[in-house]
């Protein structure tokens, strides 16, 4: 191997897009930050319209769930759309490797469907079949990824907490849209429901998953006053 191949083996890999990494009463050494940038390089394959990623890394201290004291996460926008990936881990690489899977799945799940819809044909294999497939190759790539800072820096942050409260609130317009457009803006934000107006029936419905990688929908029907 020549000395230009090392220092090729050596590159630090960084998206095309723009990124931005900030922590909430924590700080993001350099090292972490070049290990989000290698992580989103490779996401960034996955949809070539992504042109800005934002990570955030936020300490949450709960004595009584320490396994999921570290949250992270990551916010892709790209051409008309975004999509939206979120962890809670012992450290806070382990939540990126887990945040990074979501998002890698949804982008995936997303352009299987988008292929299947430009193409006019049914998928030659069931989503069940596709997703637990990228499950699998999400946890085989979480499995063999290491490093020499596989240790996680961050000291543990004190903050008072009171549950039970409303703590967001979220608006969002209500364009139509189609079961199909739905499910994959469900999957690009990374929520297990999503709210929209059918623009078969004009009504108010949700998406949600359900076991074995299916999906259910609701829809609201007006009730007859008279019953």
């Amino acid at each position: 191997m020549t000395s230009a191949d090392n220092n090729d083996a050596n590159a630090v890999l960084s998206p095309e897009a723009q990124v931005t990494i900030t922590g909430r009463n924590v700080e993001v050494p350099e090292h972490f930050q070049e290990r989000v940038n290698a992580k989103l390089a490779k996401i960034e394959k996955l949809d070539p319209t992504l042109n800005f990623f934002h990570v955030e890394l936020k300490h949450e201290p709960n004595p009584r769930r320490e396994a999921q004291a570290q949250r992270i996460q990551i916010t892709a926008t790209g051409k008309g759309h975004l999509a939206r990936a979120e962890a809670k881990e012992d450290s806070f690489y382990a939540a990126l490797e887990s945040a990074i899977g979501k998002l890698e799945r949804s982008l995936r799940k997303v352009k299987v469907r988008r292929e299947i819809s430009r193409s006019g044909h049914r998928a030659p294999k069931s989503t069940g079949q596709i997703a637990a497939e990228l499950e699998a190759q999400a946890r085989e790539a979480r499995t063999s990824a290491g490093g020499q800072f596989d240790v996680d820096p961050y000291a543990d942050q004190i903050e008072d907490v009171q549950p039970g409260q409303v703590v967001r609130r979220k608006e969002h317009p209500a364009t139509p849209m189609s079961v199909d457009d739905a499910l994959s803006e469900m999957e690009l934000v990374g929520h297990d429901f999503y709210l929209f107006i059918n623009s078969e029936t004009n009504r108010p419905s949700v998406v949600y998953r359900r076991h074995a990688f299916d999906y259910g929908l609701i829809s609201l029907v007006e009730t007859d006053d008279d019953a």
